[in-house]
């Protein structure tokens, strides 16, 4: 049989446990030392009330004159009678200085001993005690009756029962207990409503169950490799994981600061600042394409944004390569298009019995694709540009644009060291392309010439030397003003596609930032854009000295 074992009590209770107890005691605490205090202070306010009644009975004249009757107490018991009615004191004897009673609220204690102490009194002074007597125990006081010579004649008793000043302090006591009960109460109530927010808080989880939690959560955060950010109402950063430094490229203390104070690109910092829902939307950071996704967190109003960042560096460049497969996909499809309708030529002449002028029309055609491939070999030899020109020659035909490489160009194989993996090259140089054949596209003459070779330089590293790509277009150029902004990732002067636009340029200037080298765009001499790339030649290797082309290149 399974015994089941008790949960142990949420955070919510155990806090209103302990917050009922200790209301309790400070109320009980606060009752006891007002019973106290007040118990005090009825005692001697009964002490002073019966001081005062002794001395005014024992100062009144019709006293002394009644002592010196042969009968005092015939005169004195009415009197003292009166007195303590009117007073509101439990007895006033009045006695001879052997204390014997003259008067008394029991007529049978007249005659009878008085039953305290006197001998201060009879001394000439006025004390206070607490004494049990025949009424009980009760706080008195004892004075002497003096006669015009100061001769002690008589002394005075006045005295409240104990009795009476419990009944009194018990009345304020009882108000005392009610309003301390009613502070109970209200702190109970008001404890109560404090502890059920902070159940629905804390999902009515006890103080063990939130530090598991908090393990877990702490845990999670940094095990995830994708980022995880979480801004506040006021776009400042409440929490940020390891994946999410590492994607944003920030460092130190970045909690509590803006977003727009962690030095990020404009495009992503506005899409962080928007109020409006993120999905995949893609940015770039300093080393790294991310994807952003954006969701605000509200619960009647704004209460911050959750954001999650996603790498996608590796699938963006795999992306690019795709395009780049595609291109000379359609390139090949384009030639052998081409190809077909060449030799359907070639058999239509041999058919009409023209073999001479159809050798001649193929010899010419295979000599104008060699001639084409002989130049690109020539100019450039590293084998992954070369075949990235050829694909992106043909695709330019394709669309009516002459692409050429220049006369200057010079690269030759395993010139380009380890640290300049031909991946960044082809995503440098294809965009740049892509670009210009799409400016020059329609334009008088459309014609794209590129040129790639070798300068020695001051920024080449250790070698001394440094690769530069330079691509110029005949289209309408790019205006003065938008110099910088044609980098940035989203901005772009053509209607958006599918796969929206703005995204090559930012590539190319991401890339180019990596290897430190340099990007720049200006007018071409005849018109249209020329932008220029310059990576430094990290390599032991003396850099080989290609002139530059002059003119359009």
């Amino acid at each position: 049989m399974r015994i089941p074992v008790p949960r142990p009590r949420s955070l919510a209770g155990q806090l209103f446990a302990m917050q009922a107890v200790l209301i309790a005691v400070l109320v009980a605490g606060y009752a006891l030392f007002t019973y106290i205090s007040d118990r005090g202070q009825a005692e001697e306010a009964a002490s002073r009330q019966a001081s005062a009644v002794a001395r005014s009975v024992a100062d009144s004249p019709s006293v002394r004159e009644a002592i010196g009757t042969p009968d005092p107490t015939a005169e004195l018991q009415p009197y003292a009678l009166r007195i303590m009615h009117d007073t509101e004191v439990d007895f006033v004897t009045i006695m001879n200085p052997a204390g014997i009673r003259w008067t008394h609220p029991d007529e049978k204690q007249i005659g009878l001993h008085f039953r305290g102490n006197t001998a201060r009194a009879l001394k000439g002074e006025t004390f206070t005690e607490t004494y049990t007597g025949t009424l009980g125990p009760s706080v008195r006081a004892v004075t002497p009756v003096e006669d015009d010579d100061g001769r002690i004649i008589g002394l005075v008793s006045a005295g409240i029962k104990v009795e009476a000043i419990t009944k009194r302090v018990q009345g304020q006591v009882t108000a005392l207990f009610g309003v301390a009960a009613g502070a109970l109460a209200l702190g109970a109530v008001g404890t109560y409503v404090v502890n059920a927010r902070l159940r629905r808080h804390t999902h009515g989880m006890n103080a063990s169950e939130l530090s598991r939690m908090h393990d877990y959560h702490q845990a999670a955060l940094h095990a995830v490799r994708e980022g995880l950010l979480m801004l506040d109402g006021q776009y400042r950063v409440a929490l940020i994981n390891d994946g999410g430094r590492e994607l944003l490229g920030v460092s130190g203390e970045v909690v509590g600061r803006s977003v727009a104070d962690l030095g990020l690109p404009a495009p992503l910092t506005g899409a962080l600042l928007s109020s409006e829902p993120r999905v995949d939307e893609v940015h770039l950071t300093a080393d790294r394409v991310v994807a952003v996704n954006t969701s605000p967190v509200s619960g009647g109003e704004r209460r911050g944004t959750v954001v999650t960042l996603r790498d996608v560096t590796e699938l963006q460049s795999l992306m690019g390569e795709l395009d780049s497969e595609r291109g000379f996909t359609q390139a090949l499809r384009s030639q052998a298009h081409e190809a077909a309708n060449r030799l359907h030529t070639v058999v239509s002449l041999i058919e009409l019995g023209r073999a001479e002028e159809a050798v001649d029309f193929a010899t010419a055609e295979l000599e104008l694709a060699q001639a084409l491939t002989d130049q690109v070999v020539a100019a450039v030899s590293e084998p992954v540009l070369a075949a990235l020109l050829l694909g992106k020659t043909a695709q330019a035909n394709e669309r009516g644009v002459e692409l050429v490489v220049s006369q200057g160009s010079g690269l030759d194989d395993g010139l380009l060291p380890d640290s300049l993996p031909a991946r960044d090259l082809v995503t440098i140089l294809g965009n740049l392309i892509d670009n210009a054949v799409d400016a020059a596209q329609g334009s008088v003459r459309a014609r794209v010439t590129v040129t790639a070779c070798t300068e020695r330089g001051a920024r080449g590293g250790e070698g001394g030397g440094e690769l530069v790509l330079r691509v110029t277009d005949t289209g309408a150029g790019v205006d003065p003003a938008h110099a910088e902004q044609v980098f940035e990732r989203g901005f772009s002067t053509k209607p958006s596609g599918p796969g929206g636009r703005g995204l090559g340029l930012a590539l190319v200037r991401q890339a180019v930032h990596r290897h430190d080298g340099t990007l720049s765009v200006a007018e071409a001499e005849g018109g249209g854009a020329e932008f220029v790339v310059r990576l430094p030649l990290r390599t032991t290797a003396a850099a080989v000295p290609v002139p530059v082309s002059g003119g359009r290149g």
